[in-house]
């Protein structure tokens, strides 16, 4: 699962003229994309994410509130050409995206998880359709998060998915812990 994040100061998506969603103030414009073998772990994993960073202002100024915190909203864009792959020749290929009836389902859950988290608006485009997206990035603030299939979370923060069957907090011979003092 692959998103890239943007804070805003607001978004919308237009389809056929249509404005299908928007949100104003505080929010996240999260352009979204699933490949084969994305799951529940996945979706769980991204959800609490981005609705737990810290990427809003405080009162003085600093990166330090939360979506919630910041009474902010949420535009959900499904967007498979995220795992385009345009190494070889000048035609992106897609083959590492989701078919549509994997995806659709992956979509429609990332949103219901999302409602349930966010207690402010969480606006959606329209799988598959042809969308004009709208925004004015606040910052401006991008990030790129991506949660591989099958991957576990490790004591210290370290993520591999080859050490899905290794013991919790044993960090993997000859790789550097990714321990800090900074419980941020």
């Amino acid at each position: 699962m692959r998103v890239i994040l943007q804070r805003v100061s607001r978004a919308s998506v237009t389809i056929e003229g249509r404005v299908a969603g928007s949100i104003e103030g505080p929010g996240l414009l999260l352009l979204v994309g699933f490949t084969p073998g994305d799951s529940a772990a996945e979706l769980e994993w991204m959800a609490d994410k981005v609705t737990g960073l810290r990427i809003f202002p405080d009162d003085e100024g600093r990166m330090n509130r939360s979506l919630n915190e910041a009474d902010g909203g949420i535009l959900v864009v499904s967007q498979f050409t995220l795992y385009g792959d345009a190494r070889k020749g000048r035609r992106p290929s897609f083959t590492a995206a989701a078919r549509p009836e994997e995806a659709i389902p992956l979509y429609d859950r990332f949103v219901a998880l999302l409602r349930a988290r966010v207690p402010g608006p969480v606006e959606t485009g329209e799988f598959g359709a042809m969308m004009d997206v709208a925004l004015v990035n606040d910052g401006p603030v991008t990030l790129v998060l991506e949660r591989e299939t099958g991957e576990v979370s490790l004591a210290g923060g370290f993520r591999h998915p080859a050490l899905s069957d290794s013991t919790p907090g044993a960090p993997e011979e000859g790789v550097p812990s990714t321990d800090s003092e900074d419980p941020a």
